[in-house]
């Protein structure tokens, strides 16, 4: 496994479409190990392929930093969405110490393959839609930015 170089606002791959993975292999394995080591090395609680330049449509989350493996999801599509919430300081790691209000659904259903090609069903809500609904539209290069209030982006220094 490996850290991957992080692409940042103002580089044009994070507005491309990502293409399907058409076979899980141990090349895909080990890009999405790769991924996940690299969000953790960066405090993230998601990161798409596309963020370490590569515009395949890969996903890995951790919203619970208690041990449990990440979810790494290849393909995934949001199938069906429910309610509203408002995430008040939706970040971005390609877009350090900057955070806005988004609004995105509640409750999230989403279809994906897992690390090892097998067809998963993932029921999310609160903070783990958030991350989706996030991580996928990467996935269409859509940012954060294209979604957030009007006048509600904050740059927060970081304290290092």
């Amino acid at each position: 496994m490996g850290l991957r170089q992080l692409r940042y606002d103002g580089d044009e791959i994070l507005r491309k479409k990502s293409r399907e993975v058409e076979v899980v292999d141990d090349r895909i394995r080990s890009l999405l190990n790769d991924m996940d080591e690299t969000m953790h090395s960066l405090n993230g609680v998601g990161l798409s392929a596309v963020q370490v330049g590569i515009l395949k449509r890969l996903v890995v989350i951790d919203v619970n930093y208690d041990g449990s493996p990440s979810l790494k999801l290849v393909n995934p599509v949001i199938v069906k969405q429910k309610g509203e919430q408002v995430c008040e300081k939706e970040g971005c790691l390609s877009f350090p110490n900057q955070f806005a209000e988004v609004i995105r659904p509640a409750e999230v259903v989403v279809k994906a393959l897992d690390e090892n090609g097998k067809a998963i069903t993932i029921k999310a809500k609160d903070l783990l839609a958030e991350c989706l609904c996030h991580e996928i539209d990467h996935l269409d290069g859509i940012l954060f930015i294209d979604r957030m209030e009007p006048g509600t982006m904050e740059y927060i220094e970081d304290d290092k």
